[in-house]
């Protein structure tokens, strides 16, 4: 048999899968399947142990007691976010996502157009007027 190419699965005969095929087709079917198997042979099943992927961020449970005492007793709960007491996003190193909030108004506004309510109305008037 000759050698094909890249494909180093197939170029070895005794490791290749026997062709088999399903029994009580119809009538052809069976060599349907033999001349498919023929064309394409199946190599076995890949005989090394799959190594598990890295994990990103430390492993569960490494950072210590869900309950614990905070460890910066004198920041407000909202430091970090734009709204609140404490440093904003920008403040806090967080990287800024232009269109982040048009976005957001943009699907509000067609949320607003299928299902119009008062209380979506109003939050939408309240953007556009400024927060006031």
């Amino acid at each position: 048999m000759a050698a094909k190419g890249n494909r180093t699965d197939m170029n070895s005969p005794a490791e290749k899968v026997a062709k088999q095929t399903v029994k009580g087709q119809t009538y052809g079917k069976a060599k349907e399947q033999m001349d498919a198997q023929a064309a394409v042979p199946m190599a076995p099943s890949p005989t090394g142990v799959p190594q598990p992927a890295p994990q990103a961020g430390p492993l569960p449970g490494r950072l210590g007691a869900f309950n614990r005492p905070t460890e910066a007793p004198t920041e407000p709960l909202t430091a970090g976010s734009d709204f609140g007491p404490g440093m904003s996003s920008v403040q806090a190193g967080m990287p800024f996502r232009p269109g982040s909030m048009e976005s957001a108004i943009a699907e509000l506004r067609a949320l607003y157009q299928l299902y119009p309510s008062d209380s979506l109305g109003a939050l939408l008037e309240s953007y556009y007027r400024g927060g006031a």
